[in-house]
């Protein structure tokens, strides 16, 4: 009885405890999609915000918010075109490292041009303009290259998988075409034009022919003249049966002469006629 409810007891607690395992991994998980929801609305708020800037003021509070915004679209676009590459290809872990570098002084220039926004001194900030905007180039310049090249790479590799596709799909096509071999092996070889080299296969076939004839009169030299009068003889023999009994009329049948069969031990002989 003591057994039972201690394994009851254990249960339970197990049962709790994966409850509550699963509550804070759920909340968790909850969490993260609001922060990033939250996020997102935030971003898009602050671009929304820009972009009326931009079209709206002119002057130097314009000029910044087209540095900033030119410098998060960059980033963003950057950003997210490496962890999409990252998740396929490992060798972009590294340049993702170096655009998390990057990304730190995108961030404190985006900081430096948000407070300059809000400062009273336009001539300052004018003056300071020149190199604000020498700064967003490089980071913007940085951040183009390592999306360019991520790109050029996911291409090459599709490029190269696309090219070695269509080679398999050919062989597979001509496997599944196995009949036009065969009928294309029927048909005779065009005539060559003039002046250009002999084909191998089609040398080697004419070698072949001509070994072939040759072993031909080679073997009915060695059988001598008697086996060419044989031939002869059994090839005019019909040819003279047909022109003597005409082709309308019937063979005569010939019977058999008894004294020139064969005599087999098993036979009996013929009795004598008796003359009575």
């Amino acid at each position: 009885m003591a057994e039972a409810i201690a394994i009851l007891a254990l249960l339970f607690v197990a049962f709790v405890a994966l409850g509550v395992f699963v509550t804070v991994k759920a909340v968790k998980a909850a969490k993260r999609g609001v922060d990033r929801t939250i996020t997102q609305a935030r971003r898009t708020v602050e671009d929304t915000t820009l972009r009326a800037k931009t079209y709206g003021t002119g002057g130097v509070t314009a000029e910044l918010a087209q540095l900033r915004l030119s410098l998060r679209t960059s980033m963003r676009a950057t950003q997210d075109a490496l962890e999409a590459g990252a998740a396929e290809d490992a060798s972009l872990q590294e340049s993702l490292q170096l655009f998390r570098r990057l990304s730190a002084h995108g961030h404190e220039l985006d900081a430096d041009l948000k407070r300059l926004e809000r400062d009273p001194d336009r001539a300052g900030v004018a003056a300071q303009l020149e190199e604000l905007r020498e700064r967003t180039q490089r980071i913007i310049h940085s951040a183009e290259s390592l999306r360019w090249a991520a790109r050029d790479r996911a291409r090459k590799f599709a490029d190269d998988d696309l090219a070695s596709l269509n080679a398999q799909i050919d062989v597979e096509a001509g496997a599944l075409r196995h009949w036009t071999v065969s009928e294309q092996e029927g048909l005779s070889w065009p005539a060559q034009p003039a002046g250009t080299a002999p084909d191998p296969a089609v040398s080697a076939t004419s070698a072949t022919s001509a070994a072939s004839g040759a072993s031909a009169a080679s073997a009915e030299e060695r059988t001598g003249p008697a086996a060419a009068g044989a031939r002869a003889r059994s090839a005019q023999e019909p040819d003279a049966g047909r022109g003597a009994s005409g082709p309308d009329e019937p063979r005569a049948i010939t019977a058999k002469d008894p004294r020139q069969q064969p005599f087999y031990s098993w036979q009996k002989s013929t009795r004598p006629e008796t003359t009575n």
